[in-house]
């Protein structure tokens, strides 16, 4: 439960909310201040000396003088800070730990600082949240059931700490006061959330038994990524009776859990038989129908919260470079959820996006780029890539992250996600892009080199039609092969997605066996002479790496030609 380590008193909602309309009411001016003290502070760092600066903190001299910047320029620096160079690399104020991001290229995590100013801007969007959330659905004092997990960690050349942002977060001194403050004290034990992350399912398990244990108290169930929650009800349809047993006999399950710390943590919440809480949890199972209704019926004091706020822009991603916004809205349904930017926790800008033709971005599109605009000089409903610059060491870093703009909150813009620029593939965590796709199938494609047989072309589609999804990867192939031969392929594709995300979720169950789907000889110049129809150019022809489910006729294009069809048994 996140032992205390110091009083908090209960957090005035009014008041934040103040704060935020204040903050919120003249965005630019704050932004040129959140710049001003951004590089004041960081004047004599290494990187920003040797750009021109010159101690000049507006925005046009920092634009013309500090360039737009990707990881890969960032990373001999950050590289140095994890090897302990302190002297100053990208900011002045030390930097405390290193965050690994969940998104790979080539199955290598990226570095990212993390300081404590970091955590200083997490813990104000997790108080406007709960602000604007407490005026929407008032809660009275209790728990919250957070379906939250630790990463593991290890130390760097340098002797930093490096974890997943979201762990850093919970390990930090203000995130059990926030958490009071904010009437979410997790039921959970800590050993149960920093347990090894190959113990997930037994920490699955006992955030439902500690969930159903304080199940009068439970005044929120959340989760930072909405399908967090699905999986873990999806679970507890599968293990209700045994947690009923435990309860009932006041004795945890030896098979579910065998983590000592994590037993000798939770046998303390159990303590003695409760024979009476047993029988009504299952009473509540047995009347629900389909499951429909589950967590008001086992929590009927709580609201389910699985949007609070943005990690850096999108729900399935942690905060590893830094937090736009928060979810000001709360009453709006899961598919209109806005997060309404804090102008005084980064500087930001946005490149406005468009095809080449002229229309809106989409996932899949080739994007023309024009100059970065600031905070409150963007458009309701046209599409940008976010940039940041932050207090721990990012400076005009492209996110990559596709924005929409809904509107405005006063003079602050708020963001829809779209998709991730170069991001193909994804069901829920996973983030795998066409490079990702590309090594992939570079690898599998060794097997076939000793068969003498070769990739002619390829693409792939997150298929997302049964629950839990699967990657489904289409083969075009120079002559047939074997049933024996795909096999090896499709096991060797699976294997080689690397993601943290994409191998925990399939470890976990959370992400399908990958499909490899066959095709006829000739099925992607059937999909070329789809596009020429529709007025593309050959000589601008690139077949789609990922067809989303919106391309209806590129699938039936695909499915119409499918030969064979083979499951990955990589994980089983």
């Amino acid at each position: 439960m996140l032992e205390e380590k110091k009083k908090a008193k209960k957090l005035d909602g009014e008041e934040v909310i103040a704060e935020f309309e204040e903050l919120t009411r003249d965005a630019a001016a704050v932004q040129r201040e959140t710049l001003r003290q951004i590089l004041a502070e960081n004047a004599d760092t290494e990187y920003l000396r040797g750009l021109g600066l010159d101690g000049r903190t507006d925005p046009e001299s920092f634009r013309s003088c500090v360039p737009l910047a990707t990881h890969a320029d960032l990373e001999p620096y950050i590289a140095r800070i994890a090897d302990g160079d302190t002297s100053g690399v990208l900011t002045a104020k030390p930097v405390t730990s290193i965050s690994l991001s969940s998104g790979t290229t080539q199955g290598k995590r990226k570095y990212l600082p993390f300081n404590q100013e970091l955590v200083k801007s997490t813990m104000q969007i997790y108080r406007t949240s709960y602000a604007f959330r407490n005026r929407a659905f008032p809660v009275e004092s209790g728990k919250a059931l957070q379906f939250i997990y630790g990463s593991r960690q290890f130390t760097t050349v340098g002797g930093l700490t490096a974890t997943t942002a979201t762990t850093n977060v919970y390990r930090s001194e203000e995130f059990v006061p926030t958490m009071r403050a904010i009437q979410s004290q997790c039921c959970t034990p800590d050993a149960v959330i920093f347990s090894a992350p190959d113990d997930f399912p037994q920490s699955l398990y006992c955030h439902l038994l500690c969930g159903l244990l304080f199940s009068g108290e439970v005044r929120i169930v959340s989760a930072t990524f909405a399908h967090s929650v699905v999986l873990a009800f999806q679970t507890f349809e599968r293990v209700w009776e045994e947690l009923c047993n435990d309860i009932r006999h006041g004795v945890l399950s030896a098979t579910r859990v065998t983590a000592p710390a994590v037993r000798r943590a939770v046998a303390a919440l159990l303590a003695e038989p409760n024979p009476a809480l047993a029988d009504e949890v299952a009473r509540k199972c047995a009347g629900l129908s389909n499951w429909y209704g589950v967590i008001p019926a086992l929590f009927p004091n709580a609201s389910s919260d699985t949007t609070p706020a943005a990690c850096r822009s999108s729900p399935p991603s942690t905060a590893s470079e830094g937090w736009i916004g928060a979810n000001v809205e709360p009453e709006n349904p899961p598919e209109a959820v806005t997060f309404t930017v804090l102008p005084n926790i980064g500087y930001f800008e946005f490149i406005p996006l468009k095809t080449g033709d002229g229309a809106d971005a989409a996932a899949d599109s080739c994007y023309a780029e024009a100059e970065p605009v600031g905070l409150t000089d963007l458009a309701v409903g046209e599409h940008y890539e976010v940039v940041m610059t932050t207090f721990a060491g990012l400076y005009r870093y492209r996110l990559g992250d596709v924005v929409k703009v809904a509107g405005f909150y006063n003079s602050t813009p708020k963001l829809q996600f779209v998709c991730r620029r170069n991001l193909m593939l994804t069901i829920n965590i996973d983030k795998n892009s066409e490079q990702d796709l590309q090594l992939a199938v570079d690898s599998a494609a060794k097997i076939l080199a000793a068969e003498k047989l070769e990739v002619v072309d390829y693409s792939s589609h997150a298929d997302v039609s049964r629950d839990p999804g699967h990657y489904v990867i289409f083969w075009e192939l120079n002559a047939e092969a074997n049933r024996d031969v795909l096999q090896s392929c499709c096991d060797e594709l699976d294997r080689a997605f690397t993601d943290p995300g994409y191998v925990g979720s399939r470890k976990a169950g959370a992400i399908a066996p990958l499909e490899l789907r066959a095709l006829q000889r000739g099925t992607f110049q059937k999909v070329l002479r789809h596009y020429l129809a529709q007025g593309a150019a050959v000589s601008q022809f690139k077949s789609p790496r990922c067809v989303p489910r919106s391309n209806s006729g590129v699938l039936q294009i695909l499915n119409g030609n499918v030969v064979e069809t083979v499951f990955s048994a990589a994980y089983d």
